[in-house]
């Protein structure tokens, strides 16, 4: 049923990102081998593209510096179309797997061909697999100093691989040496006293609509923005299959031809927009 009483706008996220980038194919697609791939990227982003214009809805699109690096016009347009753009680090790798040094080097370099290419300061970041982690705190100061205002990395969740136990569920500030930045966590969901992961992705995909919806819910009850997240692989199911082992497989290509029809849903019932439409509002918590 289609709410239509006045209510919480939420964020709409996508991580901008080639389906063999992903952190899961890592082990057997190494990044040397990346440009030998075929692109799908205009796939994805196109049936995703279309659901939000049918919608009126726009989004923040965290953008791998090296997909903008090769899909410049896409880039354009998705800023010509009032969508927020967003840093998606340089190269997909976890911040587990970086130093402070090449850090800082993949915040700057993304964020500056962005702005190149768009004309409009570059916000927000999120990084690869949420991988600023407990003992990476490092990384927000970092972005703090190249001039982001926000990242949206903290996943407050348990979970092997990443997430941020203990971390705020809503937006929230974080004190840093380098200064004040605005944190915009995943929508999550409160289960049998834990916190559990329900923004996007994967637990759009292989689990019941209702995770997501019961976060989106929850969220609009506290009277704050929930953060919804996808990928434009994830509206592909035509993507060519890699070989990698059946877990990889059943979490990557698992529910692939229903997540259009669930994004339609979730368009139908809530409404959204690009995070850095919410920082004024946000400034006053």
């Amino acid at each position: 049923m289609v709410r239509i009483e006045p209510r919480v706008v939420h964020h709409f996220t996508v991580d901008v990102e080639e389906y063999f980038q992903v952190n899961a194919f890592e082990r057997w697609v190494p990044r040397s081998s990346w440009p030998e791939y075929e692109s799908r990227l205009e796939e994805g982003m196109g049936r995703l593209l279309e659901l939000l214009a049918e919608h009126g809805v726009r989004g923040t699109m965290f953008i791998l510096g090296w997909v903008a690096s090769r899909h410049r016009g896409l880039v354009r347009e998705l800023a010509a179309a009032g969508h927020e753009i967003a840093s998606h680090g340089w190269e997909h790798r976890r911040v587990t797997e970086l130093g402070p040094t090449e850090f800082r080097e993949s915040v700057r370099r993304t964020k500056s061909l962005l702005e190149d290419l768009t004309g409009s300061p570059v916000l927000g970041y999120r990084a690869p697999s949420f991988s600023i982690v407990p003992g990476r705190e490092w990384a927000l100061d970092l972005l703090l100093e190249e001039g982001y205002r926000y990242d949206s990395s903290l996943y407050p969740v348990r979970r092997p691989g990443y997430g941020y136990a203990g971390g705020g569920r809503d937006p929230y500030w974080l004190a840093r040496t380098a200064g004040r930045l605005l944190e915009i966590p995943p929508a999550t969901v409160r289960l049998w006293n834990a916190t559990l992961p329900a923004g996007g992705g994967g637990y759009l995909r292989l689990f019941p609509l209702a995770l997501v919806r019961s976060a989106l819910v929850e969220a609009e009850r506290r009277g704050v923005p929930g953060t919804f997240y996808i990928h434009p692989w994830e509206l592909d199911p035509e993507q060519p299959r890699l070989p990698v082992p059946w877990p990889v497989r059943v979490r990557h290509y698992g529910g692939l031809r229903r997540t259009a029809d669930r994004i339609k849903e979730l368009l139908r019932e809530f409404r959204f927009q690009p995070i850095a439409e919410s920082i004024g509002a946000l400034q006053l918590r």
